[in-house]
């Protein structure tokens, strides 16, 4: 049998190698702020013919502005995203969409300050912080009645550390993407990172649960033990939930539009890192945990 929890620094010095250099770059390079956070002005302009995304994007490029996105709406309006705009380049826009698609019809604009950016980016950052506390606190009370030598506290922090290394799996890649690639994080991210963690979490629960149960029947020698064969009973399922989502996700990732592109591209990486985090690294944790409590009582 695999032994999984007795190479557990192997997996931890895994994850760290992936970990690192994202951290490095946010430190060097922080993220590439969409005009969700950074303040922008949204534009909805309506056509009189077909107008394609891409040709309605080099468009607007060539008057100089920087679009962040362009998206369709049902009302067969184009939502397009820039910059802040002032009222010269506005019309430049509409100008340049006429000469090059016929009437054009501005249904509305409105503009995003700073201010309202920095708010959002606080609220996206509590509400990871609040979901991550929640998680703490379910676990905690879901696993109040495991049996010794484990403890429902160390259940929760553990699947916490998980689901933030997976977050921090995801923010780094996404700061290295935005630096070489222009890649730019808005509020679908934000979406991205607490689907991720609700997964995350998903799965972590998964290997816990059958680690209580093994705990209660006595099965394996020791701690360490039990969780090991926890985790090699569990990984199968675990993969093969993972390996489905993963597939709808390329699936997305090659053949969905290019607004949704970034946002499935997070997803897709935390849901692999989310999974291996749960076999490897929060099982694992709680070995590495309770060893050392082991040590301090000796």
């Amino acid at each position: 049998m695999i032994d999984i929890a007795g190479k557990k620094f192997w997996y931890f010095g895994f994850s760290l190698l992936v970990i690192i250099p994202g951290l490095v770059a946010l430190v060097l390079w922080g993220l590439n702020l969409g005009v969700d956070f950074t303040g922008g002005t949204l534009l909805e302009l309506k056509f009189s013919q077909s107008v394609s995304k891409e040709n309605l994007e080099k468009t607007i490029k060539t008057t100089g502005v920087e679009v962040a996105s362009i998206a369709s709406t049902e009302s067969k309006t184009y939502l397009v995203r820039t910059k802040p705009l002032d009222e010269n380049s506005r019309k430049s826009i509409i100008a340049s969409s006429q000469n090059k698609f016929g009437n054009v019809e501005q249904v509305s604009i409105e503009t995003i300050g700073p201010t309202i950016g920095s708010e959002l980016m606080k609220k996206a950052l509590l509400a990871i912080g609040v979901a991550s506390l929640a998680i703490v606190l379910y676990i905690a009370l879901a696993f109040r009645k495991v049996p010794a030598p484990a403890s429902s506290w160390r259940f929760g922090i553990c699947a916490v550390v998980a689901l933030l290394h997976d977050v921090l799996v995801v923010v780094g890649i996404f700061s290295i993407f935005g630096h070489f690639f222009g890649v730019e994080i808005d509020a679908l991210f934000i979406t991205a990172l607490l689907t991720i963690i609700g997964f995350s979490v998903h799965d972590t629960i998964v290997v816990f649960d059958r680690i209580r149960e093994n705990l209660s029947k006595g099965v394996g020698n020791s701690f360490a033990d039990t969780v090991n064969h926890s985790i090699i009973q569990t990984i199968d399922r675990s993969i093969n939930t993972s390996l489905t989502v993963v597939l709808v996700l390329l699936a997305v990732l090659l053949f969905g539009g290019a607004n949704i592109r970034w946002f499935t591209a997070a997803l897709l990486i935390g849901v692999v890192s989310g999974t291996y985090s749960s076999v490897f690294n929060a099982a694992p944790l709680l070995v590495l945990w309770q060893e050392w409590g082991e040590r301090r009582k000796k």
